[in-house]
């Protein structure tokens, strides 16, 4: 299991092993390393979070949504619409 912060999530940018990202504060699964990709940010990529309510969602502005822990509120940066791998797929 990898646990995922976002304080200082640049450690998992390279970070391949199979296993769950979590949130750092409550432990809530947030994404699968199945949707992990390598993407030019310095933070990870991930194309599709672990359960539908994993992260909650409010529009930030039109493209990027912000994004936090679904269970405690942990900021956890952005959702960028269409800007996944594969034409329509957005990149947390």
């Amino acid at each position: 299991m990898s646990f995922c912060s976002f304080l200082g999530g640049e450690v998992f940018k390279d970070h391949f092993q199979p296993g769950i990202y979590v949130c750092a504060k409550c432990g809530h699964e947030l994404f699968s390393s199945r949707s992990k990709y390598e993407h030019s940010s310095p933070w990870p990529a991930f194309t599709e979070t672990i359960h539908e309510d994993s992260v909650a969602k409010r529009l930030e502005r039109p493209g990027a949504l912000k994004v936090s822990c679904g269970k405690c509120g942990n900021g956890l940066g952005h959702e960028f619409l269409n800007d996944g791998p594969q034409r329509g797929q957005s990149r947390f």
